[in-house]
């Protein structure tokens, strides 16, 4: 059987992963700070599916975490097969009102981790000739976001890094592909510390997170290197910029965003 780590796995999109994965009888690594959610979430998959589901709590924005969470698995004679970096957090409001620490804490679990994991399997999957590789970006990838602006250039460059490996892999058997959903359920706007005043926040906007997962895995038996999820308005904003001088652009994203 083939087996999936799944990071960020306690919820949301991560968690859509699992289930969806698990359907498929794909043995799981599931990764996340919340033990109780993980456990919760493997004891239902290992009932409803003839998997086995390792459960592996772990802070991945720590320094050394992910080598950490690789070690444990090669110890345990597993064989990643598909990857899903999902795990990773924005951070709402203007840059310098925002905690220091919370920035560099976002871009090393956004940024860092997903780089590690992304060596550290790779190689063993082009030696075996074959694997997959999602690496959870965002519609925020595409253009600069005031009041997410660390976020958003993380997200830019977990895009870039994607693309550019898919190409180096396109004849390795290995599937890599930059996922980019636009808002989804989940707990991203509550974890980013949103004001309820955002006009955004309207839960009827959302793809639901088993939709997005579902047109992601679709998407790996295709030759993209990238998708967009969420419908035709997602894919007026990510193209934008090609029509739009940039401050223009920035001037009215940064109204969008601004707290009422």
């Amino acid at each position: 059987m083939k087996t999936a780590l799944v990071t960020g796995a306690s919820s949301g999109i991560g968690a859509a992963f699992a289930k969806e994965l698990a359907k498929s009888k794909t043995n799981l690594v599931l990764v996340a700070r919340s033990q109780d959610k993980l456990e919760q979430l493997a004891k239902q998959l290992q009932q409803q599916h003839p998997i086995q589901v390792e459960v592996m709590v772990q802070d991945l924005s720590l320094p050394g975490a992910a080598r950490e969470v690789y070690d444990k698995i090669t110890q345990k004679g597993l064989m990643i097969d598909t990857l899903i970096n999902n795990a990773g957090f924005g951070d709402y409001g203007k840059f310098t009102q925002r905690e220091l620490s919370r920035q560099v804490e976002m871009i090393h679990l956004n940024i860092t981790t997903l780089v590690e994991l992304t060596y550290l399997v790779l190689a063993p999957m082009q030696s075996q000739g074959y694997g997959n590789i999602i690496n959870v970006a965002s519609i925020a990838a595409f253009q600069p976001l005031p009041y997410l602006s660390v976020y958003a250039a993380t997200k830019a460059f977990v895009l870039s890094f994607t693309e550019a490996i898919w190409a180096e892999n396109k004849n390795t058997g290995v599937n890599i592909l930059a996922l980019c959903p636009g808002p989804t359920e989940s707990q991203f706007f509550q974890v980013a510390q949103f004001p309820a005043s955002f006009n955004g926040q309207n839960q009827g906007e959302y793809t639901s997170a088993s939709q997005v997962v579902q047109d992601a895995l679709k998407a790996l038996e295709k030759p993209h290197s990238t998708l967009v999820t969420g419908g035709l308005s997602n894919q007026i904003i990510v193209n934008l910029h090609r029509f739009l001088p940039r401050e223009v652009l920035l001037s009215a994203v940064e109204q969008q965003f601004k707290a009422k």
